[in-house]
């Protein structure tokens, strides 16, 4: 399941919330990590970030 945030270039920014890999908190936002490497850092708080993705991955079970 996909879920919104800005990006830290102010653009919106899909994330697929099952491909999460790790999430940490960065001078400009929250950093989103996925498989190979990849990331994308976006301007929402740590705490905001992981509540919509858990709500995401909860309602899929």
């Amino acid at each position: 399941m996909l879920v919104m945030f800005v990006g830290a270039d102010r653009t919106e920014t899909a994330v697929n919330a099952a491909q999460v890999t790790f999430v940490s908190s960065v001078t400009d936002g929250t950093r989103i990590r996925f498989g190979e490497g990849r990331s994308v850092t976006v301007v929402e708080p740590i705490a905001e970030v992981m509540e919509r993705l858990n709500v995401i991955l909860r309602r899929d079970d």
